[in-house]
């Protein structure tokens, strides 16, 4: 019908945009949990552009996208439907997983958005915790290249709203979505912000790894009942807060900042998402003050470095010493990382080095012999049995 043809092609020109590149530190946050491949939770009232975001994304990543609405399916559909076979008895009951996970196993990838989480009820809630964390629906296992990202409306907003239960709720980077009138009115006229995806550079990653491992470290050992402290109340519950699990996130996360380069305000969004407000604020902020070294550029010429003063950049500094060479061992790099901890013995915080002096004589090839730089920790390495004899 020619009248409707042109009434299509009037609202496709309606839909019709471009993007353009913008800063915008929440966005970067999600791209960057992401590019991780951690589970994001997108927190927000309805219709703010949570989907077209996502939708924007998983183009960005050259993945199909798969929305799968939480609230309206059961939990058999995240834990399997049962089909019984010939003999079940002897080969068991498979549990058959749903058309949208069948698609992204086939694809290999993709990424997978369930919506209005908050709407539904605890028994699937329950359901979708294997699949969060272990990327398995029914029988099917998920492939690892697929992404999971969660939306939820405040339970004030949300129709029949439940709060998340506390284990669900801790397999998330926690992001609080909102809108911009600028940014919606500039959209509507025709031009919405692009959504990028973070590119790691190859070249970074064993020394990005080994500078987190020694932050998480270092702030942990310096706060410990920060390690894990699940809050009193059930609204907070439902949200972001600190376990081995989330720090475990918070180590990812700093990993690809450092090996992608984003921002300081998108990484400080994504930790205080992972780990909450407190542990997260207080951990950016100590990021700010660590300023660690390369520990690549240490290991290449350990005579050269000047250990640094303060206790807690200390133990980050030798943990992240000691990772890096744990990504690449060799006799000279390993000799190298006890010329380093030599170096904090000289300084008169040997205490600080041991954690370290015993994680690195575990690296130790037997042909290799025994260093004159490891006099000073000849006693803690034989109480740990990492130097018998």
């Amino acid at each position: 019908m020619p009248g409707l043809a042109a009434a299509d092609a009037l609202v496709a020109a309606t839909r019709a945009w471009r993007t353009e590149p913008v800063h915008d530190p929440k966005v970067e946050a999600l791209a960057l949990a992401v590019s991780a491949n951690l589970p994001v939770l997108l927190w927000g009232e309805p219709g703010i552009g949570k989907s077209a975001t996502l939708q924007q994304l998983a183009e960005g990543m050259g993945t199909p996208l798969e929305t799968v609405i939480a609230s309206v399916h059961e939990p058999s559909d995240f834990a399997g439907l049962p089909v019984v076979g010939d003999s079940p008895a002897t080969d068991g009951v498979p549990m058959a997983p749903p058309d949208w996970a069948v698609r992204l196993a086939r694809a290999g990838t993709g990424l997978v958005f369930f919506d209005e989480l908050s709407s539904a009820p605890p028994a699937v809630q329950a359901a979708l915790l294997r699949v969060v964390l272990e990327r398995r629906v029914g029988s099917l296992q998920l492939p690892p290249a697929v992404r999971i990202v969660a939306a939820a409306n405040p339970p004030t907003s949300a129709a029949d709203g439940w709060h998340l239960s506390p284990p669900l709720a801790n397999r998330f980077v926690h992001l609080h979505w909102t809108h911009d009138a600028r940014t919606v009115a500039r959209g509507l006229a025709g031009t919405w912000p692009a959504v990028s995806v973070p590119t790691v550079e190859p070249g970074r990653t064993s020394t990005a790894l080994a500078k987190a491992r020694g932050a998480v470290a270092g702030f942990l050992t310096a706060r410990p009942g920060l390690a894990h402290h699940l809050p009193a109340d059930t609204e907070a519950r439902g949200g972001a807060w600190p376990s081995p699990r989330t720090w475990e996130m918070v180590l990812r996360l700093l990993t690809f900042h450092y090996s992608a380069g984003t921002s300081a305000e998108a990484l400080a969004l994504a930790v205080v998402g992972a780990v909450g407000d407190g542990a997260g604020l207080e951990f950016v902020s100590y990021l700010e003050h660590l300023d660690l070294p390369d520990p690549e550029r240490v290991l290449a010429n350990p005579e050269a470095f000047a250990l640094p003063e303060r206790g807690d950049r200390q133990l980050a500094f030798l943990t992240a010493v000691v990772s890096a060479v744990q990504t690449r061992v060799d006799r000279r790099r390993w000799e190298a990382g006890w010329t380093v901890l030599e170096k904090a013995v000289e300084a008169g915080v040997p205490d600080v080095a041991a954690r370290a002096a015993m994680d690195l004589a575990a690296l130790r090839d037997p042909a290799w012999p025994v260093p004159a730089t490891i006099d000073a920790f000849v006693e803690v390495l034989r109480l740990s049995g990492r130097l018998p004899g």
